[in-house]
């Protein structure tokens, strides 16, 4: 049977941007075939959120569709404009991949690079930020308020970024740990809505 003759499932589908998020429910073959179609998503799984989705009255899309809900028409937009180029889709199958980046903030005084270890659903497992002028700070999930999605595997900017695991674990061992100042970093994440509408924020 090839993956056409795969009879369509309704996915959950959610775009994560930290502080909130966008939802619907996707029609397709698979959940791959979910992230090859639409850009920074991820197909959510677990039976509680499943659950409670069903009374969110969210837009519903098809992966073979000629119309696309608001939001998610861009999110399918940029994988199309992805699809063609050297790298798509290379790293996708990964479950662990570490990545030096520089966060592009618009200030070009910024040299602080991010060496990161992600695992296949686009979340930090662990980060070094490494400076110019000093060592480097780790930091992991307990540190952070939020995690959110950081990069999307099927994105062919990330080959040029891969590193090994072992130059990872070098600077990992070489850097500090981070320290907040006292009373900050403590806040937890806001809970998430109890009941987003389609494509707004959850």
């Amino acid at each position: 049977m090839t993956d056409h003759e795969v009879p369509a499932q309704r996915f959950l589908v959610l775009h994560d941007y930290g502080m909130g998020g966008s939802w619907w429910w996707v029609h397709a073959r698979s959940v791959r075939e979910v992230r090859e179609t639409f850009a920074d998503v991820e197909v959510v799984e677990t039976a509680d959120t499943l659950r409670r989705a069903e009374s969110w009255d969210l837009d519903e899309a098809w992966v073979d569709g000629t119309t696309t809900p608001d939001g998610l028409d861009e999110l399918r937009a940029k994988r199309e404009a992805q699809r063609g180029l050297d790298g798509f889709g290379a790293l996708a199958d990964r479950e662990i991949v570490w990545l030096r980046r520089r966060w592009d903030y618009g200030d070009d005084e910024d040299l602080t690079l991010y060496l990161m270890e992600v695992g296949a659903d686009g979340r930090r497992l662990r980060q070094v930020e490494s400076a110019p002028d000093g060592p480097g700070v780790r930091s992991g999930p307990d540190d952070w308020p939020l995690n959110p999605p950081v990069v999307d595997l099927f994105d062919p900017e990330l080959v040029g970024m891969e590193i090994s695991g072992a130059e990872f674990e070098t600077a990992w061992l070489g850097a500090r740990p981070m320290e907040w100042p006292q009373g900050e970093g403590e806040e937890e994440a806001e809970e998430e809505a109890e009941g987003p509408t389609a494509g707004q924020d959850g």
